[in-house]
């Protein structure tokens, strides 16, 4: 079955609301995909009460309409400090509540953005500002999953060269899932080697032809690969937003560029399988 590592299924589901109404009044064309029709699996982030309530809500209703499960995932995420500094008080309580009701399945998207978006998007932001309170925002979240035993995943932008100091704390953690994985093969060896029980999560980008994240998935053990679709906000060109629908898609990219001889039913299994582990499933379902 299909699995998709990361996504935001509440602003999935405002995005394709919003494009739904839009083609009712014929101002778009483009592909609609039913947002309940979820990934088998998935692991969906949040970084506030409404959103996480919401992906709870959901899960229960795609569970009971086709089997689907979801992972429960909340953090900071290290561009709200930047965009609403004034929420990052609030949603670091949130994920402490959360935590300490056992209601998070993994701590994340949590890490590092050091992008700098101004100068080439209208009212840009240079995330690099707020890099300081990233570093203690992170530190919260990484203790917090050591505490706790919970998966931590990873958002790193323009950022991959920072994780390396954190080598020995994240060997403490179940397992780190980087998602939307940004660096090289090689950087992914070195965190393996340095006993990081480290998954590497890969999406439409390549299928844009995004060459170092090509050139990783074709080259990192095939155990420790996911997919994902990071929906809604990687489409494909001509398209809207991301979604499920793209994980076929992504999932035979990941078989060109790794020439696997197998099946694509064989390689959709072996992902599900790190899916399971990654994620911790097995804890999950007897909890």
């Amino acid at each position: 079955m299909v699995t998709d590592a990361h996504c935001h299924i509440f602003d999935l589901v405002q995005m394709a609301s919003t494009a739904s109404a839009m083609a009712e009044k014929g101002e778009t064309h483009c592909f609609l995909p039913d947002p309940a029709m979820c990934a088998a699996m998935c692991a969906a982030s949040a970084w506030n009460r409404k959103e996480f309530e919401f992906h709870e809500q959901f899960a229960r209703d795609a569970m009971k309409e086709n089997g689907a499960f979801i992972v429960q995932c909340f953090a900071v995420h290290p561009q709200l400090s930047a965009v609403k500094p004034e929420e990052v008080e609030a949603s670091l309580e949130t994920l402490r509540n959360l935590a300490a009701e056992n209601r998070v399945h993994a701590i994340g998207e949590t890490g590092f953005d050091l992008f700098n978006a101004q100068g080439r998007l209208a009212g840009g932001v240079d995330y690099r500002m707020t890099e300081k309170l990233q570093d203690g925002l992170f530190n919260a979240h990484l203790d917090l999953a050591v505490a706790k035993g919970l998966p931590l995943v990873l958002h790193l932008r323009r950022a991959m060269h920072k994780i390396f100091a954190y080598s020995k704390q994240l060997k403490k953690v179940p397992s780190v899932v980087f998602h939307s994985y940004s660096g090289t093969c090689e950087d992914g060896q070195n965190l393996l080697r340095r006993g990081v029980n480290a998954y590497f999560s890969f999406g439409t980008p390549i299928l844009l032809n995004h060459k170092t994240a090509c050139s990783a998935c074709a080259r990192l053990p095939l155990d420790r690969l996911l997919s994902e679709t990071d929906a809604p906000y990687q489409p494909l060109r001509g398209e809207r937003f991301s979604h499920w629908g793209n994980l076929p898609a992504i999932l035979e990219g990941m078989a060109r560029l790794r020439k696997e001889k197998m099946r694509n039913e064989d390689l959709t299994a072996a992902i599900e399988r790190n899916f399971q582990r990654a994620y911790g499933m097995k804890d999950i379902l007897t909890n």
